[in-house]
């Protein structure tokens, strides 16, 4: 037995002695959830630590399988991810719900793959997370994927004619969605009339790339980036009086609850998401209200992304008859037998899984409308 494992194993058991009497030495798996729980990106991280809480607290509330989560910042940082990856293993997790965001994934994710450690991440969207990695599985949509749907949503709903990007070169996720969107418009003869980049998150004039793509006379301006430098772009193009459709993929869910934004430059955007909280479905409501009054704000996508990705892991423990003794390397064998066959009806929608680690479930477009989502039909 490795050091690691033996030393995992003595530290587990001191704390599954601290456990209630309802969580039993066999029956409390113990997952490690992994991402920004400081820095700028931190609003991502808390809201997934917290949508998994919600369904850890659902889950022991049954009874039988008991869930403990070991959460760990890694301030959206390759280095720190990996070192909180370390972490949750000499702490005795089985099985990681992680990492958040895409640098830290795929450098936790090569280390994930060496150690034999089952890792499922709800936000991570790059094709790197799980190429080569057996190991390694997405809740959320890959870059690709959301760059086809939005190429195909735009066309089959005539939104625009006339398409100006703009997108951060610098960042994975922004560059992995703005590759496949501009392949996918080329097909489509979907016209890209200007292409704007910038470099950071914290960039705060976007000035020179409103003007190019209102220069080039785009109808509409596909934004695959965060909802922060989204907010500044719509706020900096409204002082322009230019007002084409703004059209965003999951990385937008978050701008409504942007502290001090104004949600009235937000009114007719458009993002690609799976989830949103005004849906009326029972089960997004119920969710919605647990979370409410857990943390006193509205989930986002990426709540409900860590939402599922906690039932996926329960659900795939279960059937595979994995228990708190089960070492981690064997979870992670069990697991990637279980995944490919695995159905889950979620929040995010009805759920499956390639073999390769990809998701497979319906990406859906919502628009904001009188301050809310609403559902694109």
């Amino acid at each position: 037995m490795k050091i690691r494992k033996l030393f995992a194993a003595v530290l587990a058991l001191c704390m599954l002695m601290s456990l209630s009497a309802t969580a039993s030495a066999e029956d409390a798996l113990k997952i490690g959830v992994i991402g920004p729980m400081t820095g700028g990106a931190a609003v991502y991280g808390i809201a997934v630590a917290n949508g998994a809480k919600i369904a850890v607290d659902e889950i022991n509330a049954m009874g039988g399988m008991q869930i403990v989560l070991d959460v760990q910042d890694d301030e959206h940082d390759p280095e720190k991810g990996i070192n909180a990856f370390n972490t949750v293993l000499d702490n005795g997790v089985q099985m990681i719900l992680g990492t958040v965001t895409t640098a830290p994934c795929l450098a936790v994710a090569a280390e994930a793959y060496e150690e034999r450690v089952f890792m499922l991440t709800p936000s991570a969207s790059a094709t790197g997370v799980t190429e080569g990695r057996d190991n390694a599985f997405q809740v959320c949509f890959t870059d690709p994927g959301q760059g086809v749907a939005a190429a195909d949503m735009i066309v089959a709903k005539s939104m625009g004619t006339k398409i100006g990007v703009i997108y951060n070169n610098a960042d994975v996720y922004s560059t992995g969605i703005y590759q496949a969107f501009a392949a996918r418009a080329a097909e489509l003869n979907l016209e890209i009339v200007a292409t704007t980049t910038f470099s950071s998150d914290d960039n705060a004039d976007f000035s020179v790339q409103i003007a190019a793509c209102k220069d080039a006379g785009a109808d509409l301006v596909f934004l695959p980036i965060y909802y922060t430098p989204a907010s500044l772009i719509l706020a900096q193009a409204k002082a322009v009086d230019y007002a084409p459709v703004f059209f965003g993929g999951d990385g937008m869910d978050g701008i409504l609850a942007l502290e001090g934004f104004d949600k009235t430059l937000a009114e007719g955007l458009m993002l690609l998401t799976p989830f949103a909280a005004s849906s009326q479905d029972e089960k997004t409501q119920k969710f919605v209200q647990a979370y409410k009054a857990a943390f006193g704000e509205e989930p986002n996508q990426f709540a409900a992304d860590a939402y599922d990705g906690i039932y996926a892991l329960y659900t795939a423990a279960q059937n595979a008859g994995i228990n708190g003794d089960t070492a981690y390397d064997e979870v992670c064998e069990l697991l990637i037998a279980q995944f490919p066959t695995l159905q889950i009806s979620g929040l995010t929608g009805e759920l499956t899984w390639a073999a390769t680690g990809e998701v497979i479930k319906t990406p859906a477009v919502y628009v904001v409308k009188d301050g809310a989502y609403a559902k694109v039909d």
